[in-house]
């Protein structure tokens, strides 16, 4: 008997001693059990909880790839935008530099002709005195003339008064005729 004490107080000795991995019936229960209960709770999860989570994540996905593509969109209409901003100013710039070179040849035209009216009105007034001063010349002969009558009638009062003879008279006539100058005589 004492082999069979032995034995169970090994028995219970061995039973008190603690196992690092005791693989018995109610373990292996336990074991698949949580097993099924962590697999369906994935499976209720990943229903409801992970399916909606990727839904959400793929419509986010591709609300930012609307919007990139949208903003990518927006900037190449911005960059056409501006480059046509670019050719109408270049356009303006041409249109004013020729509006500008018009108004410079109208401009130099309009001098032109102003010059030429003040060269034409210059040569019209310089006629004028010329012909003024022909008329004044004129004047001036017949003031001559004049003046030669009113001598001549003074001489010819003194001649008269003088008694003097028809050859002292003729020489008096010829020496006042040489006096005033035979050319303003006969013009």
């Amino acid at each position: 008997m004492s082999t069979l004490a032995t034995q169970m107080v090994m028995a219970a000795a061995a039973e008190m001693e603690p196992r690092l991995f005791d693989l018995d019936l109610q373990l292996i229960a336990d074991s698949v059990l949580m097993i099924i209960a962590v697999f369906t709770l994935f499976l209720v999860a990943s229903h409801f909880l992970f399916n909606p989570v990727r839904d959400m994540m793929q419509n986010r996905q591709d609300r930012i790839k609307n919007e990139l593509d949208s903003a990518a969109a927006d900037m190449e209409n911005a960059r056409a935008l501006k480059e046509q901003y670019e050719a109408k100013l270049k356009e303006i710039d041409k249109e004013a530099e020729e509006i500008l070179s018009e108004a410079r040849k109208k401009a130099l035209a309009n001098e032109n002709k102003i010059v030429s009216e003040a060269k034409e009105e210059a040569s019209r007034i310089i006629e004028r005195a010329g012909v003024e001063a022909e008329l004044e010349k004129k004047k001036a002969a017949d003031e001559v003339k004049r003046e030669m009558v009113v001598l001549a009638s003074l001489m010819a009062g003194k001649v008269v008064s003088a008694k003097i003879d028809t050859t002292v008279q003729d020489s008096l006539i010829e020496e006042t005729l040489k006096e005033i100058g035979e050319g303003t005589w006969l013009s």
